[in-house]
């Protein structure tokens, strides 16, 4: 235990190219149950030297770091779904056995093994850490979370546990980064030592029945370990793997196994569980004792109210309702800064180049476009950073159990509400975390619905048009009228899911509704080092993105907006002149072309061309207004797009062009409409992917489409007659 005063000598290391997996001297996997801290552990290690990309030929999110221990070794560390056991009964357990044993497309093959398990809940941990065991690579645990273990009274004798199990263990605390030394010392040490392999004994008739299966599991490469605990794992499999069809006497070994054992009284489908679980007991009596504590735990305290069937939803709406304030209170200070940044800068560099198309190229292309999406980062990263504290605090997971009520009113259960939460962040993890979901016409109707919660690529669009229209009043307990119509926003993307959801289950996706079974994990202080470091990759992601597809973008439109040029009429005003050459220019004749189509919506050219050019992404839509107010409106200011659209009147009546019922009906757009080329791409692959996963795909693209721009033209008419103008 002395190991937890310890600070980490983890060593950090420059970022590494992105061939350097394959030049790590150690490579280590990652693998433990949700909720044990698997991922702050990978965070601490690998701080911001991470990758992010795919598995091989699968859609299940790939996260790869790198760090230097202590006595200079270079680990490549894989960071794999979680997993509660290797029976791959779903798409992420089915990822992690392929890459345990070997058999991962791309050819990894982890040197070692980190378990990392809940000191708190060790029995239920030990489950997948036995099956670990016998996979036939060295194997280190990682006892996470011995400081909540501890206030609970649960005690560890970590020699005999490391005597019963066979191999290293490490207590940590991976949130506070203690222990990480002793631990990069043990996977330096494992793989020096001999694999471990099965620690409890199978009745004899088990084992000859068992026999044949491991023998043709061993053909096809497989250690003898790993071959028993495939043979194991394959009695309660119904529908073995695609690639264990092939081999010759499997299916007929493994029914013949199953007839075995049926014969001598044994459920097939138990043997397994039965037998682990026979021997986690042995290994929990022996190393765990713990303390008798009388009254309610604090998490219990907490969930009283938290899981409380009416202050629970109560006390869920209320704090959503504070996440979306702080985008407002916490942002615009930082939000002005980044203005004034970028209008400095915009204004430096025009001052420095001569008056002409470069100068506009720059200053109303580049900065107006690039700009206009940069200062919304401060409410992207607080959004990020107050859900992060929700999800690492515990909450989130209880959130999930009080929506399985409504879930299961609409044909799915809580465990589709984890996908959909995900889907406040980006639609396109959200989908991948449908891979949980065991029964396909739930995973499906899950999918189908996803890219309605309102994701953070939507949250410029929100703030750029509330912050314009809809006033900064106070409403009673505080809240402002902002926030509350940017938490308006949300909530309607949310039940409009649910509503779509329930159609779904109850046409094209049939099923029954299945009980969920959710893990509620301890209550616990976030790790500031994890939260940071998923706030700074998320804020990148969308700096990148502004300095990639946006600025692009805003060149291409800055091109169609000031060519071909038009002869100014020196009698009309300087403002009508730019106006001129807008409408003459290439997107002004595209902008005529689609008028008609958004006219009905209370939309003008500009704001359709908008529309269009966000179908790309849906942050472009403010990038393309920025590029047209900045073409049009002169360089004095490069990102006060608010002021550009609460200025901007018909040419032909004098009326403002925009109004609070305008802005309205434009939010709600884009709570329904698919704009985003990377939801597609994945919901076809999800869905089944060739002619399957188009067809879905279309189907989820055409609904939304029509649900957008539907709602939209109600919101605008019945805006209209009920006196709000237009």
């Amino acid at each position: 235990m002395s190991d937890l005063a310890v600070s980490p000598s983890v060593e950090p290391t420059p970022p590494v190219a992105p061939t350097s997996s394959d030049t790590a001297v150690l490579k280590l996997a990652l693998v433990g149950n949700p909720n044990t801290g698997k991922t702050t552990l990978f965070n601490a290690l690998t701080g911001l030297r991470q990758r992010v990309g795919n598995f091989a030929g699968v859609t299940v999110e790939r996260v790869e770091g790198f760090f230097r221990t202590a006595q200079g070794t270079r680990v490549s560390c894989l960071d794999l779904p979680g997993s509660y056991s290797l029976s791959a009964s779903s798409p992420d357990e089915q990822i992690a056995l392929e890459v345990l044993l070997g058999r991962a497309r791309d050819g990894w093959r982890p040197d070692v093994i980190v378990v990392v398990v809940d000191a708190a809940h060790l029995e239920r941990n030990l489950y997948l850490a036995s099956q670990v065991l016998e996979v036939g690579v060295p194997v280190v645990v990682a006892l996470n979370q011995m400081d909540v273990a501890e206030s609970k009274g649960v005690v560890i004798d970590v020699p005999e546990l490391i005597h019963a199990l066979g191999v290293p263990v490490v207590p940590i605390i991976a949130k506070r980064s203690q222990g990480l030394d002793a631990l990069a010392r043990a996977c330096e040490t494992a793989v020096t030592l001999p694999a471990p392999s099965r620690k409890f004994t199978l009745a004899k008739p088990v084992e000859d029945a068992l026999a044949p299966v491991v023998e043709r599991l061993q053909q096809t490469g497989l250690s003898h370990s790993a071959a028993q605990l495939e043979a194991l794992r394959l009695l309660s499999v119904q529908h073995p793997e695609p690639h264990l069809a092939n081999v010759e006497g499997l299916d007929q070994a493994r029914h013949d196994a199953a007839v075995v054992l049926a014969q001598i009284g044994l459920a097939p489908q138990r043997v397994e569980s039965d037998a682990r679980y026979g021997w986690i007991g042995d290994v929990m009596s022996q190393s765990v004792t713990t303390r008798v504590e009388t009254g309610r735990s604090l998490s219990d305290k907490i969930d009283a109210i938290a899981l409380h069937r009416v202050l629970g939803p109560i006390l869920f709406v209320v704090l959503m309702a504070i996440v979306f304030q702080s985008v407002f209170t916490w942002a615009t200070p930082l939000q002005d800064g980044i203005e004034s940044i970028v209008a400095a800068a915009g204004a430096a560099v025009g001052s420095l180049l001569p008056e002409g198309d470069l100068r506009s190229l720059i200053v109303d292309g580049v900065f107006a476009g690039v700009g206009g999406v940069l200062v919304f980062l401060p409410q992207i990263s607080i959004l990020f950073l107050v859900i992060g504290i929700l999800e690492d605090s515990g909450y989130m997971a209880r959130a999930a159990f009080l929506m399985d009520r409504i879930m299961r009113r609409v044909g799915l259960h809580g465990r589709s509400f984890i996908p959909m939460l995900s889907g406040f962040a980006c639609a396109v993890p959200g989908i991948m975390a449908t891979r949980v979901i065991e029964n396909r016409q739930d995973r499906l109707a899950t999918i189908m619905v996803v890219p309605l919660m309102s994701c953070s690529a939507r949250l410029p669009v929100y703030t750029l048009l509330i912050g314009s229209f809809v006033p900064a009043i106070t409403l009673p307990l505080g809240f402002g009228l902002q926030g509350a119509t940017l938490l308006g926003m949300y909530l309607l993307g949310t039940l409009t899911a649910l509503a779509v959801a329930a159609v779904f289950k109850r046409t094209l996706l049939k099923g029954p509704v299945r009980p969920m079974i959710l893990e509620l994990p301890s209550y616990r202080w976030p790790s500031v080092r994890t939260l940071g470091v998923t706030v700074w990759q998320r804020a990148m992601l969308f700096v990148r993105r502004a300095g990639t597809v946006i600025m692009a973008l805003s060149i291409v439109l800055w091109a169609l907006a000031t060519y071909p040029k038009t002869e100014a009429d020196p009698q009309l005003s300087e403002v009508a002149q730019q106006e001129q050459q807008l409408e003459a220019s290439a997107l002004g004749h595209i902008g005529k072309i689609i008028e008609p189509v958004v006219r009905p919506l209370g939309y003008d050219w500009k704001i359709g061309v908008s529309i269009a050019a966000s179908f790309a992404a849906r942050e472009v839509f403010v990038s393309t207004m920025g590029t047209i107010y900045g073409v049009g409106g002169g360089e004095e200011d490069v990102v006060a797009l608010g002021d550009r659209l609460k200025a901007e009147r018909d040419p032909v009546t004098g009326a403002p062009v925009y109004s609070t019922l305008v802005a309205l009906g434009l939010m709600v757009f884009y709570v329904y409409a698919l704009m985003c080329m990377s939801t597609t791409a994945i919901t076809v692959r999800e869905a089944g992917g060739g002619k399957l996963g188009w067809s879905w795909a279309a189907i989820q693209f055409g609904y939304m489409l029509a649900l957008a721009y539907g709602a939209a033209w109600l919101v605008y008419n019945v805006g209209r007659a009920l006196g709000f103008g237009g």
